[in-house]
C-alpha cells in the first residue's frame, strides 16, 4: 500500500510540474506588433512590473469606420522599458513572446515584449508617419 501511495504522489508531482511549465514557462508563440506607443508604466503592489499599451490603427470596423486596436503588454527587461518610456507617443515595432498564463513577477499580461525591432516618429491625424 505504501508503494502505491509513493507512486501516485510522484505522478501527481510530475503532472503538476508539467502543468506549471506548459502554462507559465513555455513560450506558446512569438511575433511582432506595430503601432503608436500609448504608455508604459512601472506599477505593482508586491512585484513592480512594467505594463504598456500599443495603439494599432486600422480600417476594419462596421460600415467602413476606423477601429483602434489596443495591444496590452508587459516588459521584463528594465532597459527596454526605459527606452519605451522615454519615447512614448512614437511608432514602434515590438517583438513579443506569448505565454498561456501570466505570472505576478513577469507582468499582468500574457504578452511580454522582449525587444524593440524599430522606432519611427509619430503619426499625424491622417495616419502618415512623421519623422
Amino acid at each position: 500500500m505504501r508503494r502505491v501511495l509513493i507512486i501516485v504522489s510522484l505522478l501527481i508531482l510530475v503532472v503538476a510540474v508539467l502543468f506549471f511549465y506548459f502554462r507559465y514557462a513555455w513560450v506558446f508563440g512569438e511575433g511582432a506588433k506595430s503601432g503608436e506607443l500609448n504608455f508604459v508604466v512601472h506599477k505593482g503592489w508586491l512585484w513592480k512590473t512594467y505594463e504598456g499599451r500599443l495603439i494599432q490603427t486600422g480600417i476594419k470596423g462596421q460600415a467602413g469606420s476606423m477601429q483602434s486596436n489596443e495591444f496590452n503588454f508587459s516588459v521584463v527587461d528594465p532597459k527596454v522599458a526605459e527606452q519605451l518610456m522615454v519615447n512614448s507617443g512614437k511608432v514602434f515595432n515590438l517583438h513579443y513572446l506569448e505565454y498561456q498564463g501570466a505570472l505576478p513577477w513577469r507582468g499582468q499580461s500574457v504578452y511580454v515584449v522582449d525587444s524593440i525591432i524599430s522606432m519611427t516618429g509619430t503619426r499625424d491625424p491622417a495616419g502618415l508617419v512623421v519623422p
